[in-house]
């Protein structure tokens, strides 16, 4: 039993970080050793149900031990604020068994189970006491292995008598990602708009950056369609799938836009140099498996074996992509500055400096909050507001959107080309008084 406390600990981590997610699920455990597994977390009002049905359950000896009590492998659930108490009799007792804790909601032992060879178990739970609950599995005995079907069901019910399958938090999310979706195809006939009446003025970018707005539309729909029907049906309707596929071009599209902005590429320049697209080659294919790991995160959720560790690949992944796309807007900061010292120009080359540090500063600015205060959020707020934090990340982003898409806007007489050599001497001056250092 020695190896409970550090496993727990580890699902006590999950379980904070970790959103609250519900769906019609049904998994297959085979030969699973672990003294703990989490399955589900979910916020439950004062008409939640939890409905559980195992089947083809098998307990195999590693050893030469005797047969394990049934009573010694159950389900339960445990809310956040009895974590704390659960965790301190672990640690007091490394031999405690969690399903003799007072602290958990007990719902049922392998005791229950239909005898042989049939060994199931079907029932579904009221949960009256309205909190954020995580479904866990404890295996209390000793050198065993475990196999089972597990499906599980976790709503609540309606005014109406309908089930909700989203949690307590999530359940406005549908109209959240609809509303939010309709901005961005809004947003997208404008910039149509704009890029239609400054038709000299558009370059490539431009048009990469409407491509952009179009994904983030799509990829917001979906996942408006995709929560919906989890919510009404317990099941996604391959939603889901569509889903990844928008957030893959989307997220990639995001990154390299604002790589091709950094190196001003079809702005100050038709080509990128040897640095700037390796930028490019490392971040796309980083790009590729963050995604990978979302789609493993949000698809089998926490039970499988190595759920904590796609996490981990998708958290350093994440920071290596947001400290890549940094580098290009350093390079054309410094390239700027020492080409200020030597062309003349120096009101058009304070203009694009300052045009820089500002895309730098909203940059960083969007990075720290879409990565940190949300993440925050997602952590502080009780558990029927988790939806605060989706709303958030969505505001941000439309914000950042909207800055980037002013600042590099389509019109003839921008920062990039504004060519007016007055006030030279009052530019040459702010040069050599502003370092510009990051």
């Amino acid at each position: 039993m020695a190896k409970i406390p550090f496993t727990f600990f580890v699902f006590v981590f999950v379980f904070l970080l970790s959103p609250a997610s519900a769906e019609i699920k049904s998994l297959t455990i085979s030969s699973d050793t672990r003294p703990m597994i989490l399955f589900e977390q979910f916020g439950f009002t004062h008409k939640g149900h939890v409905s559980i049905s195992v089947s083809s359950v098998s307990v195999a000896l590693l050893s030469a031990a005797a047969q394990p009590e049934s009573s010694r492998l159950g389900f339960f659930l445990l809310n956040e604020e009895s974590l704390l108490q659960v965790a301190i009799e672990i640690q007091q007792n490394p031999s405690f068994c969690v399903l003799d804790s007072h602290y958990i909601f007990h719902l049922f032992t392998f005791r229950d189970l239909s005898p042989p060879p049939l060994a199931s178990f079907n029932r579904s739970y009221p949960v009256t006491s309205p909190n954020e609950y995580s479904l866990f599995f404890a295996n209390c005995a000793p050198d065993t292995s475990v196999s089972m079907v597990v499906r599980t069901e976790v709503y609540n019910l309606e005014s109406n008598g309908s089930k909700d399958f989203l949690s307590a938090g999530q359940t406005q999310l549908p109209t959240l990602f609809f509303l939010f979706s309709l901005a961005y195809f809004a947003f997208l006939g404008f910039w149509g708009y704009i890029c239609y009446t400054n038709k000299r003025s558009v370059h490539r970018i431009h048009l990469l950056m409407a491509l952009l707005l179009l994904m983030k539309a799509f990829n917001l729909i979906c996942a408006a369609e995709d929560k919906h029907y989890v919510k009404v049906t317990g099941t996604p309707h391959g939603w889901d799938v569509v889903f990844y596929i928008f957030q893959f071009f989307r997220v990639v599209l995001l990154f390299t836009v604002i790589i091709l902005i950094g190196t001003g590429w079809s702005f100050l320049k038709p080509f990128l140099q040897e640095r700037e697209k390796k930028v490019l080659m490392i971040v796309i294919p980083l790009q590729v498996l963050a995604n990978l790991a979302s789609f493993v995160i949000g698809e089998t959720g926490p039970f499988i074996k190595d759920w904590v560790t796609w996490n981990q690949v998708f958290l350093l992944v994440d920071i290596i992509c947001c400290c890549a796309i940094i580098f290009p807007i350093i390079w054309s900061i410094r390239t700027l500055r020492e080409t200020s010292k030597t062309d003349g120009k120096a009101a058009r080359n304070l203009a694009k400096l300052t045009l820089f540090r500002q895309f730098y500063i909203v940059v960083i600015g969007y990075l720290y909050f879409t990565r940190i205060v949300v993440s925050a959020l997602e952590t502080i707020a009780a558990y029927k507001y988790q939806w605060v934090s989706n709303a958030t990340e969505e505001i941000v982003s439309l914000a950042f959107y909207v800055v980037m898409f002013y600042m590099f806007r389509p019109v003839e007489k921008n920062e990039y080309f504004v060519l007016d050599e007055e006030d030279e001497e009052a530019a040459e001056l702010a040069l050599k008084n502003e370092q510009f250092e990051l």
